[in-house]
């Protein structure tokens, strides 16, 4: 590693954990009011915000990709390795589409789609770097080249201290109690 990557870590760090740090420590402190921390408030609201945001992350990455899909889809097996990328990208953002509404439905399942989303960013970055290595005939070595591993370590870490938020949040646990309807009909009969 060079210089410049200890730099570039030092400063992820600083941006993403130092913030979210606080807000897991502050979640584990029992509340100064006599009044329950419910709804979206503190730092559950920045938590909203990021996963209100981060299917339109996933949008400007399908933006961003398309002169090289293109460009891919003139070599030989190039346009099976488009597909596949872009069926695990879809994937991804229909499971974060799901936990979005799940979260602003205050759904109980939250914590646990929020959780299963934290685990699916190295599954995708895993499945998608095969693919394209295997349908290309390109070594990982040169499909993991340059800054190819920043993006998703960053996410991974950065979502990963939000997941511990989560667990540990009183807000959360008293956010995230609705049942959905056939539970409900299941538990009145």
């Amino acid at each position: 590693m060079g210089t410049f990557s200890i730099w570039h870590w030092a400063i992820v760090l600083l941006l993403i954990g130092v913030p979210v740090f606080f807000a897991v420590r502050s979640a584990a402190k029992p509340s100064q009011n006599p009044e329950p921390l419910v709804g979206f408030g503190g730092w559950l609201m920045l938590l909203a915000i990021g996963q209100a945001l981060s299917p339109l992350r996933t949008l400007a990455d399908f933006a961003n990709s398309a002169d090289g899909y293109q460009q891919l889809m003139t070599l030989s097996n190039g346009p099976l390795a488009v597909y596949g990328e872009v069926t695990l990208n879809l994937a991804f953002l229909a499971l974060q589409l799901v936990v979005l509404v799940s979260m602003l439905r205050k759904s109980r399942r939250f914590p646990q789609l929020f959780l299963l989303q934290w685990l699916a960013i190295p599954v995708v970055f895993v499945l998608d770097t095969i693919w394209i290595s295997s349908f290309l005939g390109v070594p990982m070595s040169q499909v993991l080249a340059g800054d190819a591993l920043v993006t998703p370590i960053a996410s991974f870490v950065g979502t990963g201290i939000w997941v511990a938020y989560v667990c540990r949040s009183v807000r959360v646990r008293n956010t995230f109690t609705r049942t959905n309807a056939s539970e409900q009909v299941a538990s009145a009969s």
